[in-house]
């Protein structure tokens, strides 16, 4: 069984929502072998917003979403997954490919990457303090940590001018 995130609203975070709402994506998109513009157009017809009456992540649904940046997560990913992949396996251990991690942790790897690749985008720690935050809405164990070395690792080599002089 997949990893869902735990019923928590995202109000007042859209940002945060779309990184959320583009893991759930990409994820969907693999599973299903679909199309990124098909999952977005999905996602912004009917998982994203609130219902009346909910409180949050109910089937999935991501209630406060910045879309243009979901939507630029989601195509980024794909676009670029031919390139991101390789770097993210070689931030893994050769026990760990990124292949047998699970999907939901994939997707996430995939989506940080692509913010981390994207020049106009937010901060690198910015960017991995996010994600930790995802990472811990899916998660309980190890995956939020393992998740945090693999974006830090790939950080500093999409973006090493942030880092100069960072321990």
């Amino acid at each position: 069984m997949a990893a869902r995130p735990r019923n928590r609203r995202s109000a007042g975070r859209p940002r945060t929502g779309s990184r959320v709402a583009a893991v759930q994506a990409l994820f969907q998109a693999e599973q299903a072998q679909s199309s990124p513009e098909t999952v977005i157009d999905e996602f912004v017809r009917h998982r994203l917003g609130e219902l009346p009456g909910t409180e949050g992540f109910e089937d999935g649904r991501v209630t406060d979403v910045h879309v243009p940046l979901f939507a630029q997560i989601v195509r980024a990913a794909t676009s670029q997954q031919d390139t991101l992949d390789p770097m993210l396996s070689a931030a893994l251990t050769e026990d760990w490919p990124l292949l047998r991690l699970d999907p939901v942790l994939r997707a996430l790897l995939r989506a940080g990457a692509a913010e981390l690749w994207m020049a106009d985008g937010p901060p690198a720690k910015v960017v991995i303090n996010e994600y930790m935050d995802v990472a811990h809405g899916f998660f309980d164990g190890d995956e939020p940590g393992l998740a945090n070395g693999v974006l830090d690792s790939l950080a500093r080599q999409l973006r090493p001018a942030e880092f100069v002089g960072a321990g």
